[in-house]
């Protein structure tokens, strides 16, 4: 009898045992993404609050209520792939990177080029996607150089990296709240010139201004902006570009939106 109480006892502890054990690991493991808005220093937990322009199409503009476009829908991925829901906010391009100093926004997608300026306030993810500042005059222009700039009035928008680029050539640099009100108002008569994107005058040009490329300046990287110093939410955001760039989910999202694959870094013209 003593040996059968003492069997159940020692099977009665080893059951405990068992329990105890399995009982940790379910306290050791969590969530994907469990813990990760504390780390991230988000402003609101579970949410990433981005910020566009709204004004810059196809990468972000309105439809009704709605922001849609590249940059958009980039933010979109990005949090999905975070396990976060994306939050868009529209604001004044200019005001973007105070924004997020200021901790109104998560991060910035709106097209930025990394600077060492724009370094000094926030930091970048890698790039998600490449373009060059471009020339872009009126068909009737007599430019054939990029020293035929010299003097001209040049456009840009304001906030821009463009501004710097046309401090180059002259002191006259109407700046305007973006690009696609630059290019109209060159289009309708106004400016000599305007220098912004490749894509974004592309895209004017197929709705119908007359507008013409007269040379590439450069090429850009556009990444993501991020608080200055949030290492851990710029290292899932890297994360999650590279991720979406191997799937070809990046790509296929600039196809769907500005209609060429723009995720590749090109050769600069010599």
């Amino acid at each position: 009898m003593r040996k059968l109480n003492i069997a159940i006892i020692s099977l009665f502890i080893l059951v405990l045992t068992a329990c105890g054990n399995g009982n940790e690991e379910a306290d050791t493991s969590s969530p994907a993404n469990g813990g990760n808005d504390e780390d991230y220093s988000l402003i609101e937990e579970g949410k990433l609050i981005f910020a566009a322009s709204g004004e810059f199409k196809p990468f972000s503009y309105m439809e009704g209520s709605e922001m849609v476009g590249y940059d958009v829908a980039v933010a979109e991925a990005i949090a999905d792939k975070l396990g976060l829901e994306a939050v868009a906010e529209r604001a004044k391009f200019s005001g973007i990177v105070t924004g997020i100093t200021e901790g109104r926004y998560d991060i910035g997608v709106a097209s930025h080029t990394i600077t060492e300026e724009r370094l000094e306030m926030v930091d970048f993810s890698e790039p998600y996607y490449y373009s060059g500042p471009v020339v872009f005059t009126r068909p009737d222009s007599n430019m054939e150089s990029i020293e035929d700039l010299r003097d001209m009035e040049i456009s840009v928008s304001r906030g821009s990296t463009y501004v710097e680029m046309a401090e180059e050539y002259t002191d006259n640099i109407p700046q305007v709240d973006s690009d696609v009100i630059a290019l109209q108002s060159l289009a309708s008569g106004h400016h000599d010139a305007v220098i912004t994107d490749d894509i974004t005058g592309l895209t004017a040009i197929e709705n119908g201004l007359e507008i013409e490329n007269r040379g590439q300046l450069g090429i850009s990287e556009q990444a993501v902006a991020i608080s200055k110093g949030n290492e851990k939410l710029v290292e899932a955001i890297n994360k999650a570009l590279q991720e979406l760039k191997e799937s070809g989910e990046l790509a296929e999202l600039a196809e769907e939106w500005i209609g060429v694959d723009i995720t590749q870094e090109p050769e600069e013209m010599e």
